[in-house]
């Protein structure tokens, strides 16, 4: 008996309606490309993974004397400095890492984007996982500051998720700009490591929010990883630490803006990238 060969069928237009459904069908490559740059970002150095601890601790080292000791700029409540300090280096080190991985992550794959068909937005995405597993990792050294102070936190902890919530959708969505734009210009690669550290000076990463003026607090909350930062204060600090409603507010408003807006552009420009790539 002879079996007739399977028709293969192309239907105008499907791609697109079906591109969110192919998330899911290509999770397998997700979870692939996330395992393989957790499994090489630390390969072959001695310490390996220690490095997600010792890079923010030495951070938060830094600020404390500089800004909690020599400048002596007021804590939030009755929460020692160092925890301060460190409960801004969680998200500010996520988002950070986020834009560098982001950034480089179409580039980096350009092999597989020029050759198979897949939904382009995995590969951004599995680059802000990792940089949230380095975020787990680094949670570490808050509950140890939380025990070396014998620092117990209030119910706030418990809304913790939701501002990691909002911290991955900022990541995502400026990392998703970021990412579309590199491919198209290439200058990208020299301007994102000055934006992350001029991003670190102008964010409320060393000192708190409550030093700035009440005047331009509203006006400093146009960067949207003020409002992230508060938030995991506000969360994990508890006390008299307060969140600047109005400021965080816009803040969220902004990081919304970036989240849809960087879905939109990239997949604007998404069928473009096997072709400039």
């Amino acid at each position: 008996m002879v079996t007739s060969p399977p028709e293969l069928i192309i239907e105008a237009g499907r791609t697109e309606r079906q591109y969110w459904q192919d998330l899911w069908r290509y999770r397998e490559l997700f979870y692939f490309l996330a395992w393989r740059d957790i499994l090489v970002r630390y390969k072959q150095t001695m310490i390996g993974m220690a490095w997600a601890l010792i890079r923010p601790f030495l951070t938060m080292v830094v600020f404390t004397v500089v800004f909690g000791k020599i400048a002596k700029l007021p804590t939030e409540g009755d929460a020692p400095y160092p925890i301060l300090v460190f409960a801004a280096m969680l998200p500010w080190q996520f988002f950070a890492n986020s834009l560098a991985e982001c950034s480089n992550s179409l580039i980096g794959n350009a092999n597989l984007i020029s050759k198979v068909y897949f939904p382009r937005l995995i590969v951004p995405t599995s680059a802000v996982v990792v940089s949230f597993v380095d975020f787990l990792v680094s949670g570490i050294i808050l509950l140890g500051l939380m025990a070396w102070y014998d620092f117990v936190p209030s119910w706030r902890i418990l809304t913790l998720p939701l501002f990691i919530a909002i911290a991955f959708a900022a990541s995502m969505g400026a990392g998703l700009w970021l990412a579309s734009l590199n491919v198209q210009y290439r200058d990208f690669r020299y301007i994102v490591p000055f934006i992350v550290q001029f991003g670190l000076y102008i964010s409320p990463v060393g000192f708190s929010s409550n030093v700035v003026p009440q005047q331009w607090r509203l006006l400093y909350s146009l960067n949207p990883i003020v409002g992230v930062i508060d938030g995991f204060r506000w969360a994990i600090l508890g006390g008299e630490s307060n969140l600047y409603l109005p400021g965080f507010l816009l803040s969220l408003g902004f990081v919304a803006v970036f989240f849809f807006s960087g879905i939109w552009y990239f997949r604007k420009m998404e069928r473009t990238f096997a072709d400039v790539i």
